[in-house]
């Protein structure tokens, strides 16, 4: 379904030409990738993040590679990825972006433990710890879904045991990488929508749907309304 998002859809673009609308046919070409310039694999079973990163080793090859997860959207200017971008320029090594979330929410989340000021821009990434036990986190930032991280990894997933939820994690493949290779963490500078949860999802929605100068001229007032109700 993906994939066919982001490709010609002949009988949808041959109506719209056919019915002289210009506009919709503009915004589906300006959204298509150039041909051969993406790549899709298949997980086939859901074996944890992990596995899933490591599907798509032969895409990648030997280079470093950043990892983007989906349902966390990230906003800001510059983007996230940028932002990282310009760590690793300097650094080298893997990056991963972090933020703050409230102590009693640590359990829900991968948390970093990091090596001097946890509230400076950068730093240094010592461990990590996926979904502490309440009250036992090391820090409380947490891993928002954006890496940078070395083609070492795939070696370190090949031979992955299962971790938590009985799925190949990440975040154990990480931990053995670190100890070959240098982790910099990034306090990530903007708003992080979590769609995994039905409220994220939603404000997501509203944050995106308010940056529209004709979607925001309309949803205002209804939001409005709503609210003093």
């Amino acid at each position: 379904v993906i994939e066919d998002h982001f490709d010609i859809a002949y009988e949808l673009e041959d109506t719209l030409r056919s019915r002289s609308k210009g506009g919709a046919l503009k915004l589906l070409e300006a959204i298509r990738p150039m041909p051969g310039t993406t790549s899709f694999t298949r997980q086939q079973e859901p074996l944890g993040l992990g596995h899933a990163i490591w599907c798509a080793r032969d895409i990648i090859g030997d280079e470093p590679f950043a990892i983007l997860l989906p349902d966390m959207l990230m906003k800001s200017e510059p983007g996230c990825l940028s932002q990282m971008v310009e760590v690793y320029n300097e650094r080298g090594g893997n990056v991963i972006s972090v933020e703050e979330v409230p102590d009693d929410q640590t359990h829900n989340y991968g948390i970093v433990e990091v090596d001097g000021d946890v509230s400076a821009k950068t730093f240094s990434i010592t461990g990590m710890v996926e979904k502490p036990a309440p009250g036992t986190a090391p820090t409380n930032l947490f891993i928002n879904g954006r890496y940078i991280l070395q083609p070492k990894i795939f070696e370190l997933l090949e031979n992955q045991e299962t971790g938590a939820g009985g799925e190949i994690q990440l975040t154990d493949a990480m931990l053995a990488l670190m100890g070959l290779e240098p982790f910099t963490g990034l306090r990530f500078e903007g708003e992080t929508y979590d769609c995994g949860s039905k409220s994220g999802f939603l404000a997501a929605n509203i944050a995106y749907a308010l940056e529209d100068e004709e979607l925001a001229s309309e949803l205002r007032p209804l939001l409005s309304a709503m609210l003093n109700t």
